[in-house]
């Protein structure tokens, strides 16, 4: 039984492989681009203003939420994000109500627990759409700020949520292992946490 859902799956890749080459081969990126480097929180110990060192603190962090990996999920519409370019999801899929898509086209078809390289799929347990709630694309970063820190406008997170979610989510944490023609998000997940643990601590202001 293992062995035909192993078959059934790989061919389900195989499939979707087939419909995404003509947009993966256009979005293509180089998979050898270094990502980018972060700060860690201790580069602004100097700044003494406690509400001028969290804004700088959450700038910094800014440089992985507005990262394509994370963009690209949080879609101002129904349709998520591929590529470094960030265009629109081929083949067509939509968010739907659990952020896992339509009952045609569910995520788990193509994306499975793991990235499948030879395909260019990308992959990981759970996969899914951020919610409605939470889309950042075509917003500033201080609005995007704004957002994240409020409950009434993330989905019900804390503060403490929201460093659970960028520093231990798995998830999240994809996006600086996102395989073949991504380029990774920049810095690692555990500097990410440590500055939005910093952000936090100093008060959580926004820019």
């Amino acid at each position: 039984m293992k062995s035909n859902r192993s078959r059934v799956g790989l061919a389900g890749l195989l499939a979707c492989a087939t419909i995404l080459a003509a947009s993966v081969v256009a979005g293509r990126s180089s998979a050898e681009s270094p990502s980018q480097t972060l700060s860690s929180p201790e580069r602004f110990a100097g700044i003494e203003d406690s509400e001028t060192r969290s804004v700088a603190l959450f700038v910094e962090i800014g440089n992985v939420l507005t990262s394509p990996r994370c963009m690209n999920c949080h879609s101002a519409n129904d349709r998520p994000r591929q590529g470094d370019s960030g265009r629109l999801h081929q083949p067509p899929v939509f968010r739907g109500p659990d952020g896992r898509g339509l009952p045609a086209m569910r995520c788990p078809i193509c994306h499975l627990a793991a990235n499948f390289d030879p395909a260019r799929m990308p992959g990981n347990d759970p996969w899914f759409m951020a919610p409605r709630e939470m889309v950042w694309e075509g917003k500033t970063l201080s609005q995007i700020c704004v957002q994240m820190r409020d409950p009434e406008l993330n989905g019900g997170k804390s503060l403490a949520d929201l460093i659970h979610h960028i520093g231990d989510d798995k998830l999240v944490g994809w996006g600086w292992n996102p395989g073949i023609g991504r380029t990774p998000t920049p810095g690692t997940q555990e500097q990410a946490k440590a500055l939005m643990q910093a952000w936090v601590d100093s008060g959580a202001i926004c820019p």
